[in-house]
């Protein structure tokens, strides 16, 4: 495993170090890469894709999304080595097509706030797409949608953190804009179902792996009060620039070809979820 910890941190793989079959490399993906002895697959996900990160931090996050792909690939070439690229529903942008199937080519403002990860993601595919032809590399892309799940960071400004988080500290739920946006919230096991099942696969282009099942954020913010028991207060903001009003992937591709859909439901991810955010934050106290 190789990042640079600009959002991660290593007590979050604590329980690998020990393990003699995995190996952490400190090393930021944006310069050369280089790994000794035989390498069967690389999994490309490095990337800022929290909006509070890659708002504050846009060159970073193009330089992953150009270099980091550039430099992966070329560790793939060198090895003959399978390629995963962890690609997003962001490159739909705000869509006009509804929900979105892989064959839609997107809606996005490339020179607007959310464009430094939308255009990172778009030039990865392009430029794994290349390295497909040119070099003949086995590139799988995955479109990955809204996921969550236990490790998420506690102030990583994505909004089912954000309610979980403000509902266990007892303080109002922010919502952007009226709460009818639309997202569909993906459980970190059934995504990394759906990677390893495509990364496995023979398939050749993007393949949308996310939950297909859409909440308003109005709805979401219900539904963590359920969930804790408690009732929630919510407290309005400004939408922010370049915002989807809609997101739901089209996910026939997925299943067809992988046999693979989601399983774990909103609530049971959720409770997952709130559990690891309590113990978080009674650890960070």
């Amino acid at each position: 495993m190789v990042d640079n910890l600009a959002t991660g941190r290593v007590a979050n793989i604590a329980d690998l170090l020990d393990d003699p079959g995995f190996a952490f490399v400190e090393h930021d993906v944006s310069n050369p890469i280089e790994v000794d002895g035989p390498v069967e697959a690389v999994l490309h996900f490095a990337s800022l894709a929290s909006p509070i990160d890659y708002l504050n931090r846009p060159i970073q996050t193009l330089k992953s999304g150009s270099l980091g792909t550039h430099n992966s690939l070329g560790l793939a070439v060198a090895k003959g080595a399978r390629y995963l690229l962890a690609s997003t529903s962001e490159v739909y942008g705000d869509p006009e097509v509804h929900p979105q199937p892989e064959t839609y080519w997107g809606h996005v403002n490339p020179v607007g706030p959310r464009g430094v990860y939308d255009e990172s993601k778009r030039f990865a595919e392009s430029m794994a797409t290349a390295y497909a032809q040119v070099h003949a590399v086995p590139v799988r892309i995955a479109r990955i949608f809204n996921t969550y799940g236990p490790f998420m960071r506690p102030d990583d400004g994505r909004v089912v953190s954000n309610m979980l988080v403000q509902a266990i500290s007892g303080i109002p739920l922010t919502i952007y804009g009226d709460g009818s946006q639309t997202r569909s919230f993906c459980f970190v096991t059934d995504l990394v179902a759906g990677l390893l099942a495509l990364l496995d696969s023979d398939h050749e282009g993007p393949m949308n792996i996310g939950n297909p099942v859409e909440f308003t954020v109005a709805e979401l913010a219900t539904k963590v009060g359920e969930v804790l028991g408690t009732d929630v207060a919510v407290t309005h903001m400004d939408l922010p620039v370049d915002d989807p009003r809609q997101r739901r992937p089209d996910i026939t591709l997925a299943r067809t070809v992988l046999g693979w859909e989601p399983t774990v439901q909103l609530a049971e991810g959720l409770a997952i979820t709130a559990d690891y955010f309590r113990q978080r934050l009674a650890d960070d106290r």
